[in-house]
C-alpha cells in the first residue's frame, strides 16, 4: 500500500469510528443511563485502538469527551482533561497489552480487559473524585455527590462492560480485514 493510500485509510477508518462516536452517544445518552452510553464509548475505543491502532484509538480517546460536551451530553468542562487522561490509558493499555500474543492473544486480551479497567478507573477516580471535585469545582453538596457517583463505582462496570463487548466484536471485525 502505498503511503498517500494508508494515510487515507487511516483517516476514514478514524473518521468513521468519531461519527459512530459521537451518534452512539447522542443515541444511548438520550435513554437515560449513563452505564450504556459509557460502555458503548468504552467500546468503541478498545475496537478504534485494536483495528486502526494506537494513534487512531488516542484520536477516538482525545475526542469523545470533547464532542459529547459540544453535543450537550458531557460533564463540566473542567473534568474534560481527566476523562481524556481516562481515556488515553484505556487506549495505551490495550495497545501495549492486548496485541501481545502470550500463548494465546485471548490471554492478552483479558488481562488487557482487567489492567485497563482498573487503570481508568483509578484515573477517572482520582482525579475527578479527590482532586476536582473537592479541590477544583467547589460545588454544592448535591452536584458534588452526583459527579463523585458518576465517577466511582460505575466507571469499572463501563469499562468492563464495554472492553468485554469490544471482545466479542473484535474476533469477526479481524476476519474482514
Amino acid at each position: 500500500m502505498n503511503n498517500n493510500k494508508g494515510k487515507t485509510l487511516w483517516i476514514t477508518r478514524t473518521a468513521v469510528f468519531i461519527a459512530l462516536l459521537v451518534v452512539l452517544q447522542a443515541a444511548t445518552a438520550s435513554l437515560g443511563n449513563t452505564i450504556i452510553t459509557g460502555s458503548v464509548v468504552n467500546m468503541l475505543l478498545v475496537v478504534s485502538v485494536m483495528t486502526c491502532g494506537m494513534m487512531s484509538g488516542l484520536c477516538v480517546a482525545v475526542i469523545s469527551p470533547v464532542m459529547a460536551k459540544l453535543i450537550g451530553i458531557g460533564p463540566l468542562w473542567s473534568l474534560i482533561p481527566f476523562i481524556i487522561a481516562g481515556n488515553i490509558a484505556l487506549i495505551l493499555t490495550w495497545h501495549f497489552i492486548g496485541n501481545r500474543h502470550w500463548g494465546h492473544r485471548h490471554t492478552a486480551q483479558m488481562i488487557a480487559l482487567v489492567v485497563a479497567t482498573i487503570g481508568k478507573f483509578l484515573i477517572l477516580y482520582i482525579g475527578v473524585a479527590k482532586i476536582a471535585v473537592p479541590l477544583l469545582l467547589r460545588l454544592p453538596e448535591p452536584q458534588t455527590s452526583v459527579i463523585f457517583n458518576m465517577f466511582s463505582k460505575p466507571q469499572l462496570l463501563t469499562a468492563l462492560l464495554g472492553g468485554g463487548v469490544a471482545l466479542l466484536v473484535l474476533s469477526p471485525l479481524k476476519k474482514l480485514n
